[in-house]
């Protein structure tokens, strides 16, 4: 009996003897060093992150001026974006449309150009990677931009098409409103190859080889069934990350209209939601309502988020 209460007494303690709290201090107290390392980063991310998001939601019930205190308001700011603010209308259709071609396009160019160039010699493979990642980070693009399409017979494009004979007189192409939305789409393709570029590139160059020799045992028997069964399955995270970087730059694409067509843009034709949030919250100083405009543009990004998960998670089925 006491050999019996002994091996009791000696028997670990397991999961199932402990709460949900107290197995999970342990859990912190064994891993603290890695707690500890993290958590310069999750401080930061919850102040200049989670933070302003939830004070968002919050202000978004209110009326706030920025110098008065919040006048809680209820549902009167949402009533007023989707009842009475036609310019918000207009700005979450261009922001739609705007998304809709520059997120998947530039996802699947970023996609298909680091596979291209992930074929070619390190030392080419470089070279080729700095000049399509350069107009990302480059702040003379939408210089370039402005002097080719400048409103005057000097620019570029209209000096070819008045000496080719298609137009007659120069074309203001940034300040008409047939033209801006597509030439502001143009740009933000062209300055797509960013960060989730990059990342398409370290997850190719991360496949392991063997998996191709396996998947031509099983009857793998061109380059596009190892993309789709091998290659695209293995750089799931590279593909999220690649993802989620394609849809905050489409919804986020205000300063490419402001750089190019200046702010608000003609008749509204590429006035979107960024511009909205920064007309009310940066020039009116309406901090409740424009904190409303900023909350249903972080539901629309966090539901595309998720269809996008959604569709990932089918790849390579």
């Amino acid at each position: 009996m006491s050999q019996n209460t002994a091996a009791e007494v000696k028997r670990p303690v397991s999961r199932k003897d402990m709460t949900k709290w107290q197995w999970t201090m342990k859990e912190i107290k064994r891993n603290k060093t890695a707690y500890l390392m993290v958590a310069p980063f999750m401080i930061l991310f919850f102040i200049f992150t989670v933070l302003p998001v939830g004070m968002s939601i919050v202000l978004s019930f209110t009326r706030f001026n920025l110098l008065e205190f919040p006048e809680f308001i209820f549902m009167d700011n949402y009533i007023r974006l989707f009842l009475d603010d036609d310019i918000f209308l207009i700005a979450c259709q261009n922001t739609l449309v705007f998304a809709a071609i520059t997120g998947p396009v530039s996802y699947l160019m970023s996609l298909f150009i680091a596979w291209f160039i992930n074929e070619l010699s390190p030392r080419i493979r470089a070279i080729v990677t700095l000049i399509f990642y350069a107009p990302s980070i480059s702040g003379s693009v939408y210089l370039i931009w402005s002097v080719l399409f400048s409103g005057d017979s000097y620019g570029y494009v209209n000096a070819w098409l008045m000496e080719l004979g298609f137009i007659t007189a120069p074309v203001l192409w940034f300040q008409n409103a047939e033209y801006v939305m597509g030439l502001c789409i143009v740009v933000a393709l062209w300055t797509s190859l960013g960060t989730s570029f990059l990342s398409f590139i370290a997850g190719l160059q991360g496949v392991d080889k063997s998996l191709y020799e396996a998947a031509a045992v099983d009857g793998i028997r061109n380059r596009w069934q190892e993309l789709w069964y091998v290659t695209l399955p293995t750089m799931r995270p590279q593909l999220m990350f690649g993802a989620v970087m394609s849809i905050t730059g489409s919804f986020g694409f205000g300063g490419v209209v402001t750089a190019l067509a200046g702010f608000p843009s003609v008749d509204y034709a590429a006035h979107t939601i960024m511009h909205h949030l920064e007309d009310y919250g940066g020039q009116r100083f309406e901090v409740g309502y424009s904190s409303a405009i900023a909350v249903v543009l972080f539901a629309i990004m966090v539901g595309a988020n998720m269809v996008i998960k959604k569709l990932l998670s089918k790849v390579g089925e």
